[in-house]
């Protein structure tokens, strides 16, 4: 553990200062420009309980819960990128390739388009239980379908190909219900699919702040373990490793990652595939600092692709899966390109 700290005890201080940096000008910038006076004294007439004028309450009811929403989200889905790409030893592998990310589209678009048929309606958590749903239904039937008859066990190269397979599937699903979609129902789902951080309430924020601080304290416990992995599977059992428990552990834990975050903000990609990549080229593949230090990364990126979101062409609003793409495919080619890696 001392070697562990001796040479990454430096980075964490550094991020930390990056994303505080980053939360700031998130909450300050927008559509809207609010000063650093009027952020303050929101506060202090929060706790007086003295009335707010309108920029503080925009500030305390949608600029502050997003701020805090982009940090949440972004850590959870890099958090899931390290444990996919450590499950699967493969440097190309992001959270939703098990099939949680469309499979969350999948339950939000039959949402969108059969909900008033259904008439099943739990108010605002309608939409966020329905992708939940679907993103959970679908990794657990790739994790079943994956599953050996004779063995019953799950082997890495048979949970990547059926995640391809139940992602190509969901994803057919999404565009067989957009066909069938009316108009305003077609442009919500693909709205949706495109992501945004603009439903941010504080209910939502402290749900996937919660899930991603406990996620992330059990994702550490299983960090020594996935660092055995790396030197392969036999090794790994040499070690002790339980590889079957370590499979249902790493994939429950991406499961609640990326299915409670993507319900409530929609489908963003490539955080979770950049991040570990940046965090690598940094200091190497140790685990239990690729899953520190992309809670810190990961919500710098996604504040960083919100900012940009509300900014290029404000007072209108990108979506920030389209921001977060423009970054990340440029930025992965030139990290394929260097073959930089540590597997």
């Amino acid at each position: 553990m001392s070697k562990f700290n001796n040479q990454y005890k430096a980075w964490f201080p550094i991020l930390a200062v990056v994303l505080l940096v980053t939360f700031f000008f998130s909450m300050k910038l927008g559509a809207i420009n609010i000063s650093w006076t009027e952020i303050q004294t929101s506060f202090t007439k929060l706790i007086s309980g003295e009335a707010m004028n309108l920029n503080e309450r925009i500030f305390m009811q949608i600029r502050l819960p997003r701020a805090l929403m982009g940090v949440f989200v972004g850590a959870s889905l890099a958090i899931a990128g390290v444990l996919m790409q450590a499950l699967f030893r493969n440097p190309i592998v992001e959270p939703g390739l098990i099939g949680t990310s469309s499979g969350a589209a999948f339950g939000a678009s039959l949402y969108f388009v059969l909900g008033s048929v259904i008439k099943v309606h739990v108010g605002e958590w309608t939409l966020p239980i329905a992708a939940c749903i679907g993103g959970t239904l679908s990794t657990v039937a790739v994790f079943l379908l994956s599953q050996n008859r004779s063995t019953g066990k799950s082997s890495v190269v048979a949970l990547l190909l059926t995640g391809i397979a139940i992602n190509a599937l969901f994803l057919s699903g999404v565009g067989f219900l957009s066909y069938l979609a009316r108009d305003p129902q077609a442009r919500s789902i693909i709205f949706w699919n495109l992501g945004t951080l603009s439903g941010a309430n504080w209910v939502s924020v402290s749900i996937v702040g919660t899930i991603m601080v406990v996620c992330l304290f059990f994702a550490l416990r299983y960090a020594k373990q996935l660092n055995a992995l790396m030197m392969g599977e036999d090794e790994a059992i040499f070690l002790g490793v339980n590889l079957k428990k370590l499979q249902i552990g790493v994939i429950a834990l991406n499961v609640l990652l990326v299915a409670v975050a993507t319900s409530f903000t929609g489908v963003i990609g490539f955080v979770g595939l950049v991040v570990p990549h940046l965090l690598r080229l940094m200091k190497g593949s140790d685990n239990r600092f690729l899953l520190l230090g992309s809670a810190f990364m990961g919500g710098i990126l996604l504040s960083l692709a919100d900012l940009a979101s509300r900014l290029l062409l404000a007072p209108a609003e990108l979506p920030i899966g389209i921001v977060t793409s423009l970054v990340g495919v440029p930025v992965f080619i030139i990290l394929l390109r260097k073959k930089q890696y540590y597997f």
